[in-house]
């Protein structure tokens, strides 16, 4: 075999006899999916041969390739471009760039919190979109890239001082990369106005760039300024910019943060169920109690738990929690976070009655935010579409599973305008994941969070057998995935 094929992989597939869960939401049907090309051919039952090689789909789901709409992927697509944590759950697609971190468009050889999570201070070294676009094809992934461009990263690439207002002069070289980097195909704006070198941007700083991204056709999501006390009035920030932008917007990772918000989502549901009277919003979520992000003292209230997830001078607290951590060192647990920083953390803030209610809302998509860097990372990064589908739809019945299929397949191929993936369609591409709709689970745990996901039987990317259950295949065909392509 030579590189040509092993890139491609056989032309010809036949699935047969699985139950199609196309993506749309609606009820599944028994039938086969020819595949050639790389392309979706032909649905039906009892399909002939025609020579294909045959997979035995009968009692396993066949479902379009997951689309992650919320990673931090965006070094791991070109280090590790087998992507194991994320094909093994079945995911195809990964949107990159979110909470306004991308790796591109910024050369720096030391970059701030939090630009370190996507991997360290030397990876930024791509000048421009396109230059991050190339990497990603030369890399060649097991995934399907789509990129978001991220305001901290124009801030740091525009500004001596990221953490102060920005000059009218600063602002339009900020657009200029912003232009840019739609001119390359990325796939819209992303702010996280909760971290420091996002948060003295103002809403009208916000719609300069997110208007550039309207331009283009893109999306705008937002890691709002506080998940807490004022997730209402960060929530109306986030409005009124997309509105006034106009462009789609998406809020990232929704929560009600901390015991004094718990059961609030009732009230930011009805909020943003109000706003989309007006203007297209979404959301995304993952399905766990815990958030993750850097460490940050001001998260810290002796009141939830926190499991730290690396710790730059002190490796070995890895995993550990920061409350045998700080009673270990007779201190507080707020002086124990800030010894242990430069660092990251996972922050059990949530409560599970406002997760289930933001994952029934008819808007919200899945995604992982997963941290792929992390020495001891959330279980997130490897468990969270198996476990929507396995404890969520099955063991809870939190929605039918073709519900919790759209919410991650077609509902964000429409949103990120992804065109050609998400439903399973003659003419899509052949991203497709079988799984056993009895079996499928997440295995990763905080203790315990490498562990790959059971169920997921086979995972095709354009039409190369990219995993098995026993494993990676080998063969790669992920693709930087250029907003209003379809190639």
């Amino acid at each position: 075999m030579n590189d040509t094929q092993q890139a491609q992989g056989p032309a010809h597939w036949l699935l047969q006899g699985g139950h199609v869960i196309d993506g749309t939401g609606v009820s599944r049907f028994r039938a086969d999916v020819r595949v050639e090309n790389g392309r979706i051919s032909e649905i039906g039952a009892g399909l002939e041969l025609r020579g294909a090689t045959t997979i035995d789909a009968s009692g396993k789901v066949v479902a379009p390739g997951f689309i992650d709409v919320h990673t931090h992927d965006d070094q791991s697509v070109l280090s590790s471009p087998t992507m194991l944590p994320k094909i093994s759950q079945g995911v195809t697609t990964v949107v990159v760039g979110n909470c306004g971190i991308s790796l591109a468009p910024l050369v720096h050889p030391q970059v701030p919190s939090p630009l370190t999570l996507l991997g360290g201070s030397d990876k930024h070294v791509y000048p421009t979109m396109q230059a991050y676009a190339e990497a990603v094809e030369a890399a060649r992934p097991a995934v399907n890239v789509a990129a978001l461009v991220g305001h901290s990263t124009l801030r740091v690439a525009t500004m001596d001082d990221p953490y102060r207002a920005a000059t009218p002069a600063e602002q339009a070289k900020m657009a200029d990369l912003m232009r840019e980097a739609m001119a390359a195909g990325a796939t819209g704006f992303s702010t996280g106005l909760f971290y420091d070198t996002n948060a003295a941007a103002d809403t009208a700083e916000v719609t300069l760039l997110a208007r550039i991204a309207a331009e283009a056709g893109g999306v705008y999501t937002s890691h709002i300024r506080d998940e807490a006390e004022d997730v209402i009035a960060s929530l109306e920030e986030a409005f009124t910019a997309a509105r006034d932008a106009g462009l789609p917007l998406v809020i990232s990772h929704h929560k009600c943060a901390g015991p004094l918000n718990w059961g609030r989502s009732v009230e930011t549901l009805a909020r943003i169920d109000a706003a989309r009277r007006d203007q297209p919003i979404g959301l995304d979520a993952y399905p766990y109690l815990a958030g993750s992000t850097v460490l940050r003292s001001d998260l810290v209230d002796d009141v939830i738990e926190v499991l730290v997830t690396w710790s730059e001078p002190y490796p070995a607290m890895t995993g550990r929690s920061l409350a045998d951590i700080a009673h270990e060192w007779n201190c507080s647990q707020k002086e124990a976070c800030e010894r242990l920083q430069p660092g990251g953390a996972s922050y059990f803030q949530m409560r599970e009655d406002d997760v289930r209610r933001v994952l029934q809302y008819d808007a919200t998509m899945i995604g992982s935010d997963g941290l792929p860097h992390d020495r001891h990372p959330h279980p997130r990064l490897w468990g969270t579409f198996p476990r929507v589908l396995g404890h969520y739809a099955r063991e809870l019945s939190l929605f039918p599973l073709e519900e919790a299929v759209h919410r991650m397949t077609g509902l964000s191929a429409r949103r990120f305008k992804l065109l050609g993936r998400g439903e399973i369609a003659v003419g899509n591409h052949a991203d497709l994941v079988v799984f056993d709709p009895d079996l499928v689970i997440d295995r990763a745990t905080y203790e315990q969070p490498t562990l790959r996901a059971g169920g997921i039987e086979r995972v095709m990317v354009s039409g190369t057998m990219t995993y098995e259950a026993r494993g990676v295949t080998g063969a790669r065909a992920g693709k930087f995935l250029r907003l209003g392509s379809r190639s």
